[in-house]
């Protein structure tokens, strides 16, 4: 790509902004990590109490991406077929011959909605597993190719455990970030109550196309970072596991660390922030920022931390403390 269709490109990204804030009041946060989860290439886990507009943000990014957008919920007798799909068998009716036919399921989608993922057993869980993986599917020994880009956010009900399945680590790690959403300011929740109880509602356009998002994923693997914050991330990510970790509070209250995986997932993140921000280097500040999400669902912690009440969180804290620049 050219300098200009680079500006072009990001030029692109404030009025995706504001797009999506026409319906969704604050959660700027939440929508800066949703956005780099996009932009770098992964797939994001929301996790948050009900009616703080999770599928909303999602339905919003679809309409302001104009990708092709399907939704599933997840309840405890869905089936990997009704997610995937399944084969029928088809008539010619001119020739008599039958054939089946592979008739896709709603995860070929460029953007799909996993609502309440924790819902439905593990057998069905582990129907993503491939599709966020690899970018297919495989039915009846024959591959299928999803669209791209492919773009799968989840969301969960952290206070609920009566009839949920919590994911396992395996597929925890399949998520580039955990996306943790609060409760909205007084502020924020009068615009919400204000902006929703009337009769005019706002109407979000197109801003970026399937082809904008695949230049743009591409263009985050250009962005630069130093040897020195590449080496900073090394030792972090190393940091998390307890067997070879020189942080105390990791020696105390770890159980398990953070694979590899952590430390791609925690570069194209700080890249992909930095390229939000309109820079072509990632810097200290956003390793720090995106740090928490990438790792809160890889670092585990044992039966002393939880009886603390000491979180992935205070974890990742320590560690951004102990670790040297």
């Amino acid at each position: 790509m050219t300098e200009q269709d680079v500006r072009h490109l990001l030029a692109k990204l404030p009025p995706l902004r504001q797009e999506i804030g026409k319906i969704i009041v604050g959660q700027q946060q939440v929508l800066d990590e949703v956005l780099v989860a996009l932009l770098a290439g992964g797939h994001a886990l929301l996790e948050g109490v009900p009616g703080l507009a999770k599928t909303l943000l999602v339905r919003t990014l679809a309409a302001a991406t104009d990708l092709p957008f399907r939704r599933i919920q997840f309840t405890p007798d869905l089936m990997p077929t009704d997610i995937l799909g399944t084969e029928v068998l088809e008539e010619d009716h001119g020739t008599g011959h039958r054939s089946f036919k592979f008739n896709p399921g709603p995860i070929f989608a460029s953007l799909v909605l996993a609502d309440e993922i924790n819902r439905t057993p593990p057998k069905t869980q582990a129907a993503l597993l491939e599709a966020m993986q690899e970018g297919h599917v495989t039915y009846a020994g024959q591959e299928h190719a999803l669209p791209q880009p492919f773009f799968l956010l989840a969301t969960q009900n952290p206070i609920e455990q009566s009839g949920t399945y919590p994911l396992p680590e395996a597929q925890l790690d399949r998520f580039l970030l955990y996306i943790r959403i609060g409760y909205p300011t007084e502020q924020e929740e009068l615009a919400v109550l204000s902006g929703t109880t009337g009769t005019v509602r706002a109407e979000v356009r197109p801003v970026l196309g399937g082809e904008d998002i695949r230049q743009l994923q591409q263009l985050v693997r250009q962005v630069s970072l130093s040897p020195e914050l590449l080496d900073f991330v090394n030792r972090l990510v190393r940091a998390t596991r307890p067997a070879t970790s020189a942080v105390k509070f990791i020696q105390e209250y770890g159980r398990w660390g953070a694979g590899p995986r952590a430390g791609q997932a925690l570069i194209l993140c700080a890249k992909a922030r930095a390229l939000l921000q309109g820079r072509f280097a990632a810097t200290l500040d956003d390793i720090h920022t995106l740090a928490p999400p990438v790792l809160r669902h890889r670092v585990l912690l044992n039966f002393n931390a939880e009886a603390e009440n000491i979180t992935p969180d205070d974890a990742v804290a320590e560690l951004l403390k102990a670790v040297s620049v």
